[in-house]
């Protein structure tokens, strides 16, 4: 992805589309005074800038995921196998010098063996609306009481 250069007004719109509101993004806007066309061009390298960011922020977000779910994993295998050791052992308290390590009793829960034969149990789901579905039969041309084919416009830049 390429950085463009900005501006020191399109830097602060930069800086401030992390902190602020859209509604301050825009009056920011409105009072740099430019024509339509240096205008427009410059808010695309704003929001290629930030596109670019937020790209990098994705990747970031997977990556730490990625690692707490190893940390998280390697909590659980710790805590089993201090669990198993202690059990072999026949023990159910350590006292230690920082810490105290003891098994302990669950709350009490329910483990499904047959849900076959619990249907006295089962609980409605809501309805949904199937919007593919919908949406296909609009194309098809079908008029659907409640509903109509919409085609929106949206920016782009390329």
């Amino acid at each position: 992805m390429k950085l463009y250069e900005l501006g020191n007004n399109y830097q602060r719109v930069v800086d401030l589309a992390a902190t602020t509101e859209a509604e301050t993004l825009k009056d920011t806007l409105d009072a740099i005074k430019e024509s339509i066309d240096i205008k427009a061009e410059n808010i695309a390298k704003v929001i290629k800038t930030l596109e670019a960011e937020e790209a990098g922020l994705d990747t970031e977000i997977k990556r730490m995921t990625a690692r707490k779910t190893t940390i998280t994993n390697g909590i659980k295998g710790l805590k089993y196998y201090l669990q198993t050791e202690l059990e072999k052992i026949g023990t159910d308290k350590i006292e230690g010098q920082h810490f105290t390590i003891a098994i302990q009793k669950n709350n009490p829960s329910a483990r499904i063996e047959d849900e076959s034969k619990l249907i006295a149990y089962l609980v409605e789901q809501p309805k949904k609306l199937d919007k593919k579905a919908l949406l296909v039969d609009l194309k098809a041309g079908i008029e659907v009481e409640g509903a109509e084919l919409y085609q929106g416009r949206s920016l782009r830049i390329r």
